[in-house]
């Protein structure tokens, strides 16, 4: 046999290029014997999306014309039967292994098994691939392996049931979820689990939900949980799905339709609380109800949203009687008695100062008034409540008392027992009668830990306390003796009671006497423990009722809407702060439809944010019951979103450049004549944006940057005209002014551009700083730090008109004060050293005065009668001549009497024609001298005082 190197023809026909086809075939014709064998079946297992398949038993054809080339060898296997999508390869056509190839995606959920015939295929008998031989048919069987590709899908995108409260369920309702692979491994689903944290639900296996305890509808009416999913390969769902549970109640008196929250957004007027409630009684027999709302708002400043502006621009607002005391005012440098008391800012800047046994506060002598009558005011904001253990002791408000050496309480006001008392004794000067000296209240808002308004007015022997606006009369009044007359001097204390004289073991005791010097021991006793704010003294007058409510009003409460559309046979309720609403009526319908009216209103425009606390009880009464229907109460809150703070700017030039001219007016210049104020908020929601918003201010103040004016040569003020007819007053200092009052923006604007700054000295002066702030809501609210500079030109032009009063006089000479520190006594030891010296001066004056008359008298005799005059003794005084405006010449000839005091026998000039006449009226030349030391004395004196 021949062998060749030639390989077979790709199609297996091992045709021999070299040799005719007639040699080849005759050569190798009686090879080819044999067909090759293959098993009769296989099995394969493919994994989706993978395309070798493994075969069992591996895929190999064998042929007995082995080890002849071509015959013996394997060159194909075939495919036949249904399209399957595989393919068979040889690898090796000696040993005639082959693999089974996927042409195409294999995939489990479209197809799990595939069945075919395939058959081997040998060389054939020669090069050229004839006489090729096939093998018998054998039987494959694929089985596609499932890949867990696919994640559990719910049947439904939500589930919905309902349980009726206090029931135990097995079975509220089932999920279902399945899962597209196609083998059951990862096809079905085997567990079930609640995503939700903490609910009163669980889950089993096959999907169904029960409930772990009872329900109550009053507690949760509805409930929303997540369900996820998982295959037995452990895939969770990629969605979880929400299952809605509803609770039924069972039919159980009470209110039903209400939010336990309802939010309100200030500047919206009023808002209904529940629009939809209803009451339900189970058919209960009723014959009346009645229902109580009461809005909780305690713990919101003084008790309520009410305006926190200051005491005094308060009282200003609500028309009350000007001449007040702030006894508990804002610390500062004016007011400082009150720095070292506890203060507790509240809400929105309230100002409340607190007390706890161990504060107390003198109030300074030039503040006490000092004219208090049969008729005057005090009026206070007070938190208090019982304090254990000390119910035997007082607490003082405020109290008159003995400043030394005795303990003798002239007028006070303070808590004993929770029982308000008003002391008031007079001296034995102002009546000698038996007389009611004190008058007790007993009342429970003195110790029930809320704030409360107190006023008192005094018309005696008649004395009204007013407790939020409602009258009480004293339930007892204690009379007393006038005190005893005396020189002791009295001291006002806000929070305990100043006792001037040493105690020993709770007994006054009279002064130590160690030598001859008293030792005292004064301190405070009686402290007060609770909270004031608004502490105020009114002498002389008394203040109304519609004040007083005035002022304790509150800006939020509730309401009703449409009181028109109520029936006839509601009745209904407000108390004065309108915080309870009581509403009652036969009908059921009626009373509900009244309660869906009910809201809430917050008149403030910048209400304090926060929750308010909502109580609603209920009471029915039924026909002929011995039990009645029970209606649990409501609570509910009501929650004040944040308002849209306003932010405040002041604009203008900056800068002023003025002549000294200007400055040396009598109007000065008006640093702020530009000024503008506007106010801007920001809006998120409904109109996004910034709005400018008009409100009122209630101070701007005017401060000095660098040195502070100097009283003597400048000053800023504001014209009391320019503040008329508006809620402000002002007050200045030599640090700058304040203008203060609640206003609005504009008559801010008025006032502040009608502020005057004057300098009738301003040589050395370059320029002057000023910055101005304002404020809303008590420093809530505040401006921008406006600067200003005002610019002095020194180089102007001249006037035609001088100020000569501005203008020093030829004859008086600027007297520089030394800055030395010198004690009391040196201070006089000098003063008196120089009125001795000008006293000294003044007579020597007066006798060479008189001498020197004498002689002139004697000379003009003489020259009379030699018929000439001496030039040696005239005194030439040509530049001597006075420049004095006409306007003036009154004021300087006062003044320069009352310096030299009109005695001595000095002759001042008493009129323009005087001071002005010509040389042939010129005065004597001792006149001159007497004028000008008369001047040099009055500096002097001036000085020396």
């Amino acid at each position: 046999m021949v062998r060749t190197n030639l390989k077979p023809s790709p199609a297996g026909g091992g045709l021999l290029s070299l040799l005719p086809f007639s040699t080849s075939s005759s050569i190798f014709s009686a090879v080819n014997k044999h067909k090759p064998w293959i098993e009769t079946s296989y099995h394969g297992v493919i994994p989706e999306n993978m395309d070798t398949v493994l075969l069992d038993p591996p895929l190999v054809a064998l042929d007995k014309d082995a080890p002849v080339p071509f015959a013996g060898e394997i060159c194909a296997f075939k495919i036949h039967g249904q399209e399957a999508p595989f393919e068979a390869e040889v690898l090796n056509r000696t040993s005639g292994e082959g693999v089974l190839r996927a042409i195409g995606p294999v995939d489990c959920e479209a197809q799990k098994e595939y069945t075919f015939i395939i058959q081997a295929y040998d060389c054939g008998s020669g090069a050229n691939g004839a006489g090729w031989k096939k093998s018998h048919k054998a039987v494959v069987h694929i089985q596609v392996d499932d890949v867990n590709e696919f994640s559990p899908v719910f049947q439904e995108l939500e589930y919905h049931a309902a349980v009726t409260e206090g029931k135990i369920y097995d079975n509220i309702l089932q999920v279902e979820a399945t899962d597209q692979d196609c083998s059951p491994q990862y096809s079905q689903i085997c567990n079930y689990d609640i995503v939700t944290p903490d609910t009163p639900f669980a889950i089993d296996r096959n999907g169904n939900i029960r409930n772990t305890e009872r329900l109550s509808y009053d507690k949760q009416q509805r409930y929303q949980i997540m369900v996820t999913a998982f295959d037995c390969g452990q895939k969770r769902a990629t969605d979880s799905v929400p299952v809605h549970i509803d609770v039924k109640p069972v039919c159980k008196p009470g209110w039903q339709g209400w939010n336990k929250r309802v939010d309100y957004e200030p500047g919206t007027g009023s808002k209904q609380l529940f629009p939809k409630m209803h009451l339900e009684t189970c058919d209960g027999p009723l014959s009346a109800v009645k229902a109580m709302v009461e809005l909780q708002t305690s713990h919101i400043g003084k008790g309520c949203d009410r305006e926190t502006y200051s005491e005094k621009s308060l009282q200003k607002l609500c028309g009350a009687a000007s001449g007040s005391t702030d006894l508990l005012p804002a610390p500062s440098f004016y007011t400082n008695w009150t720095a070292s008391l506890l203060t507790d800012s509240g809400r929105d800047s309230d100002l409340i100062f607190r007390f706890d046994g161990r504060q107390a506060a003198n109030v300074p002598e030039q503040v006490v008034p000092q004219n208090l009558t049969d008729q005057f005011t005090v009026a206070t904001w007070m938190k208090h409540g019982p304090s254990p253990g000390l119910r035997a002791e007082k607490e003082t408000l405020l109290c008159n008392s003995d400043k030394t050496e005795m303990n003798r309480h002239h007028y006070s006001l303070y808590v004993h027992n929770c029982r308000l008392v008003l002391l008031l004794r007079r001296d034995f000067t102002q009546v000698d009668t038996f007389r009611p000296a004190e008058f007790h209240w007993k009342l429970e808002q003195i110790c029930d830990k809320e704030w409360h308004y107190y006023v008192i007015n005094v018309e005696f022997p008649m004395v009204t306390l007013f407790v939020d606006g409602m009258t009480y009369e004293p339930y007892l009044v204690t009379d007393d003796w006038p005190i005893h007359p005396s020189s002791i001097d009295t001291q006002l204390t806000v929070g305990a009671c100043w006792q001037g004289q040493c105690l020993f073991s709770g007994v006054e005791s009279p002064p130590l006497n160690i030598g001859r010097t008293n030792v005292y021991s004064p301190r405070f006793t009686q402290y007060f423990r609770g909270s004031l704010s608004g502490l105020t003294i009114r002498p002389g007058k008394i203040e109304t009722q519609k004040v007083i409510s005035c002022l304790q009003a509150c800006k939020e409460g509730l309401d009703i809407n449409s009181l028109e559309s109520l029936g006839k046979d509601i009745k209904f309720h407000f108390n004065p702060a309108q915080s309870v609403l009581v509403m009652e009526g036969e009908d059921l319908e009626s009373l509900t439809t009244a309660m869906t009216k009910v809201s809430y209103i917050n008149s403030r425009q910048f209400p304090t944010a926060g929750l308010r606390r909502l109580h609603i009880t209920t009471t029915v009464q039924c026909f002929g019951e011995d039990t009645c229907v029970s209606i649990p109460d409501i609570k509910a809150v009501v929650m004040v979103l944040p308002p849209s703070e306003p932010r405040i700017t002041i604009a203008g030039s900056d800068r002023l450049v003025r002549p000294v001219s200007d400055l040396r007016r009598a109007t000065g210049v008006a640093p702020f004549r530009e000024l503008r104020i506007t106010s801007t908020v920001t809006k998120g929601d409904g109109m996004p944006g910034v709005l400018e918003v008009m409100h009122n201010l209630d101070y701007c103040d005017v401060l000095v940057i660098g040195d502070e004016l100097d009283p003597e040569h400048e000053s800023l003020e504001i014209p009391h005209s320019s503040l008329m007819g508006k809620h402000l007053d002002a007050t200045n200092s030599t640090s700058g002014i304040s203008i203060y009052g609640v206003d609005s923006m504009v008559h801010y604007e008025e006032a502040l551009r009608q502020v005057r700054y004057r300098n009738w000295r301003p040589a050395a002066l370059t320029n002057r700083k000023f910055r101005l702030t304002c404020s809303e809501l008590n420093g809530r609210y505040t401006s921008n730090e406006f600067n200003l500079e005002v610019s002095i030109l020194h180089n102007s032009p001249p006037v035609e008109h001088v100020n000569h009063m501005a203008v020093q006089s030829q004859y008086m000479r600027p007297v520089h004060h030394p800055l030395m520190v010198h004690t009391l006594n040196s201070h006089v030891s000098v003063a008196t050293a120089v009125i001795v010296i000008c006293i000294a001066a003044l007579v020597v004056i007066v006798v060479l005065g008189i001498y020197r008359l004498h002689s002139t008298h004697q000379d003009s005799s003489r020259s009379e009668e030699d018929g000439a005059k001496d030039p040696e003794t005239d005194w030439d005084d040509s530049a001597l001549t006075i420049t004095v405006n006409p306007m003036e010449v009154r004021d300087i000839i006062s003044d320069r009497r009352r310096a030299v005091g009109g005695g001595g026998g000095v002759q001042l000039p008493t009129s323009k024609a005087d001071l002005c006449r010509s040389d042939r009226s010129r005065p004597s030349g001792m006149a001159r001298i007497a004028f000008l030391m008369s001047t040099v004395f009055w500096f002097l004196g001036n000085w020396v005082l």
